[in-house]
């Protein structure tokens, strides 16, 4: 297999980890695309992934599979433990769920006010930009910290009694917020503490 990234991207660092989780970094070939150059608007690149977009898959047949969550459900039935998306379909209905609450919540809000409200990639990558708009998904960014730290009050992890895909696309997105310059509110002890917990596993050096 093959994955097409950019090494240091929040999306690209989300298959990383799903693939450290997985145990299968050793099956795959890391090819690095340099986005911001503009590598992945080129049209070999735009042949792979029309939308030229990073991460992207290619499987040893040939097939194609982008967007980071298809590309790690695909991962997680690979294999059997640990299990990233759900044992059964109350859980992977949980699990998905979650998921996706800090997919928009906090790594794509976080994004929207990256490539919105600040210089983002510079000008040859930003073409549009609405401060405005990068501004009010900053606050759906802290209200999303503030609604993770609520549930890590009760629990070790955000949708399970384990490590699931959720908490790889948050740790992703805290990763992003702080090279956003976003913190994590001082008060929002629960999401510190689940952070430190992530950072200290083993998996997490495939993003070094």
């Amino acid at each position: 297999m093959k994955v097409y990234e950019y090494k240091g991207f929040p999306n690209p660092a989300r298959v990383r980890l799903a693939l450290a989780e997985k145990g299968l970094v050793d099956d795959v070939e890391f090819i690095h695309v340099d986005v911001p150059a503009g590598a992945s608007r080129s049209p070999e690149f735009l042949a792979i992934n029309p939308s030229g977009a990073v991460p992207v898959l290619v499987l040893n047949d040939g097939t194609v599979i982008s967007e980071s969550a298809a590309i790690t459900e695909y991962l997680d039935h690979l294999s059997g433990e640990p299990t990233l998306t759900g044992l059964n379909p109350k859980e992977r209905g949980i699990i998905h769920m979650m998921q996706r609450k800090v997919e928009d919540g906090l790594l794509e809000a976080v994004a929207a006010y990256f490539h919105h409200a600040t210089p983002g990639l510079g000008p040859e990558m930003e073409t549009y930009q609405n401060a405005e708009w990068g501004q009010k998904r900053r606050e759906v960014a802290m209200k999303t910290i503030q609604w993770m730290n609520a549930v890590l009050e009760e629990q070790d992890y955000l949708a399970a009694d384990r490590l699931t895909v959720a908490d790889i696309t948050a740790y992703a997105g805290f990763a992003f917020a702080d090279f956003a310059e976003i913190a994590i509110p001082e008060e929002c002890s629960h999401v510190i503490a689940w952070r430190n917990r992530i950072s200290s596993r083993a998996t997490t050096s495939i993003l070094a």
